[in-house]
């Protein structure tokens, strides 16, 4: 669907920020040249591409054709978001014109995550084990009944099946990112909750585990967590020697640059997918990369004498996949009680705001009900007149004023009946 703009033309649908940014990177253009060439800032196209803000009228116009994608090269939508869209009733028809490739898909890249890559590789086989044994016919028929299936699945199914394939890997993830196993259970648990929460924006998403993913991260490294008694301090590092050193290494790195080096050498993201992540540009997130390395490096000395990039990246690869698998990290809830505790906080939110109306109208109410209605002039401090003392009302009397007052209550006063009055 489009959008109209001013004058009544069909303003072009953009994709994702993720999706911009590779685009404009894939075509060698900067930051600076993109901004020139539509009219803005440098800030203006770097919050396009993190999603803060997004363009309008003709400088949507021009940002779309100047980051479209060449059209002898299309891009195949990733199995793992069609099979969410489809979920929620979006991208149905388009995931029905697409032909089936020939060679296996490629994996999205949570499923290159070292932690879940065993699992999923085990009912890959387990899949295909099964399907040796039955004509093409049959696959067929198979293919068609799952497809009608998928399309059948509620939003909550969707959101289940996103939950149980990404959840164990992620809680692993945040481990190795913060050192805390509640801390990263937590985490991954709030951020399924807001994903739930936002659910019609994460199922049309490009990358609804990268979402989630994202979220988790955003959460676990929260700095107010150092205000918390429970996760001021990291959990008691492995006993192995080589996983405690790396531990140690991924520790004392930045936040920053422990996240670049999960995501890229732990994740296996793409340097751009990784700079955009993590809101940086791609040659400050190639730097921290890098200085992680060489941190991680001092430690291990098998990663120092690995020679090229690429072997250090592998062997990083292994490194981080066996210390996730050995670390006992504890279970998420199930997708029901995440979905539940969603609802129930959404809906404890809208209690509140919806008393603290009440309770503005009720203070509103009161304060209108008892406040004057016109206007009363102060009332003007007394002065002294001719030396005779301001009148300040009733004061303390003094002892010879008490004196003076008892002796006029005892002894009657001599004169005329007008001031002593008599009773006839």
């Amino acid at each position: 669907m489009t959008r109209s703009t001013a004058d009544g033309a069909a303003a072009p649908q953009l994709p994702s920020p993720k999706e911009r940014r590779r685009l404009r990177e894939a075509k060698s253009l900067s930051e600076e040249q993109v901004a020139a060439a539509v009219g803005v800032t440098r800030a203006t196209v770097r919050s396009w591409e993190t999603g803060r803000t997004s363009p309008r009228g003709r400088k949507r116009a021009l940002y779309a054709k100047l980051i479209a994608p060449e059209p002898e090269t299309p891009t195949a939508t990733p199995p793992a978001v069609a099979a969410v869209a489809v979920g929620v009733g979006v991208g149905v028809a388009a995931a029905a014109q697409e032909p089936a490739p020939e060679a296996p898909p490629e994996a999205a890249p949570e499923a290159q995550v070292p932690v879940v890559a065993e699992a999923e590789a085990e009912a890959e086989a387990e899949g295909k084990g099964k399907g040796k044994g039955k004509g093409k016919g049959e696959r067929e028929g198979e293919g068609d009944t799952e497809a009608v299936d998928e399309r059948r699945l509620s939003p909550a199914e969707a959101f289940d099946e996103l939950y149980a394939r990404t959840a164990p890997g992620l809680v692993r993830q945040a481990y190795l990112l913060t050192g805390r196993r509640a801390l990263a259970r937590e985490s991954v648990e709030r951020a399924f909750q807001l994903a739930w929460h936002r659910w019609p924006e994460v199922a049309v998403d490009r990358d609804p585990a990268g979402w989630v993913r994202a979220a988790a991260y955003e959460f676990a490294m929260s700095p107010w967590h150092r205000l918390r008694r429970a996760h001021r301090h990291p959990d008691a590092p492995p006993t192995e020697p080589g996983k405690q050193a790396l531990f140690d290494a991924l520790l004392h790195l930045p936040p920053a640059y422990r996240r670049t080096l999960l995501l890229y050498d732990g994740v296996g993201l793409d340097l751009p997918e990784t700079a955009a992540e993590t809101e940086a540009s791609t040659p400050a997130a190639a730097g921290r990369l890098m200085t992680a390395r060489a941190a991680v490096a001092e430690r291990l000395p098998e990663l120092a004498a690995a020679g090229s990039p690429a072997e250090q990246s592998a062997l990083l690869h292994d490194r981080l996949g066996g210390l996730a698998r050995a670390e006992h990290v504890p279970v998420p809830q199930p997708a029901r009680s995440v979905r539940t505790g969603s609802e129930d906080k959404a809906r404890l939110w809208t209690r509140a705001a919806i008393a603290g109306v009440a309770l503005l109208i009720a203070v509103t109410g009161l304060t209108l009900h008892t406040a004057p209605t016109h206007y009363e002039p102060p009332i003007a401090p007394a002065e002294r007149v001719g030396g005779v003392p301001p009148r300040g009302g009733p004061q303390k009397l003094t002892a010879q004023d008490l004196k003076l007052q008892k002796s006029l209550r005892e002894q009657l006063a001599h004169g005329p009946e007008r001031l002593i009055p008599q009773l006839r």
